[in-house]
């Protein structure tokens, strides 16, 4: 159910990363768009757990299959299917966008694999950065600009979040709370639609964990998180009926 980057060495949305910096980058700026053509097709997107309340609104919360799992949004219930943005990236209905999301192009991340720091890189193939006349400039001679400063905040932030959910992942992890999902969707063909391939909280173990750790989760705000992304699997009828009238659906076999 997940989509995977084009360039598995790469992280989903971006085809190539490069340090800024303002040698290189002296004359490049920033551009504001209102067309997110690089969620066109994505039907899942990465989220952080204080992401949970405003997502678990508009979209089923679920966690990637196998080792080191990771919350995901589903904008579609099929590959290559995103209903809320259309072909030319027009958000046709107005959503929380994801944080990973929204950074893109910008994105901090390590230049080499023993490095400890994170520097600030950016995708140069997008049409969001790059030189030309329209735009908020990266840099103001060497010093970054206010625009860049922010940024560069806003991908720390999403870093630090980052963190956060890794930590909720582990507390999952440690009570074996996540188990294999499957969503049936029945529109009345006799022939439902099942989905796998991810991993949900397992709501019987939910109930029958001890009540100290039950106390514990719900001081520290872990218990509200998981119950917004199990309330917000009812969610995926509403995807799939968009799906259908966008004709986007799956399809429906003949019956015999």
């Amino acid at each position: 159910m997940a989509t995977a980057p084009q360039n598995p060495a790469l992280p989903l949305f971006y085809k190539d990363l490069v340090p800024l910096n303002s040698q290189q980058h002296t004359t490049w700026k920033t551009r504001s768009t209102d067309k997110a053509t690089w969620l066109v097709g994505v039907n899942s997107i990465p989220l952080t757990v204080e992401e949970f309340p405003q997502a678990q609104r508009n979209f089923p919360i679920i966690f990637t299959a196998g080792e080191n799992p990771v919350p995901l949004v589903l904008m579609g219930m099929n590959e290559g299917v995103n209903v809320y943005v259309d072909e030319d990236g027009t958000v046709n209905t107005p959503v929380y966008i994801p944080a990973y999301a929204r950074r893109y192009p910008f994105m901090l991340a390590r230049l080499r694999p023993d490095a400890e720091e994170l520097s600030l890189c950016i995708d140069p193939t997008s049409d969001l950065v790059g030189e030309g006349d329209e735009g908020e400039a990266l840099f103001n001679g060497t010093e970054p600009t206010e625009a860049t400063t922010n940024m560069l905040k806003f991908c720390e932030n999403f870093e630090i979040a980052g963190t956060k959910t890794a930590n909720f992942m582990a507390e999952l992890a440690k009570h074996n709370l996540l188990m294999d999902g499957e969503l049936n969707i029945d529109i009345g063909t006799g022939q439902p639609f099942t989905y796998r391939g991810f991993q949900m909280v397992d709501e019987n173990k939910l109930r029958e964990m001890r009540g100290d750790v039950l106390r514990q989760w719900n001081q520290n705000g872990m218990l509200p998180l998981i119950y917004a992304h199990l309330f917000s699997l009812d969610l995926v009828r509403e995807i799939f009926g968009r799906q259908v009238s966008q004709g986007k659906g799956p399809q429906i076999l003949p019956s015999a």
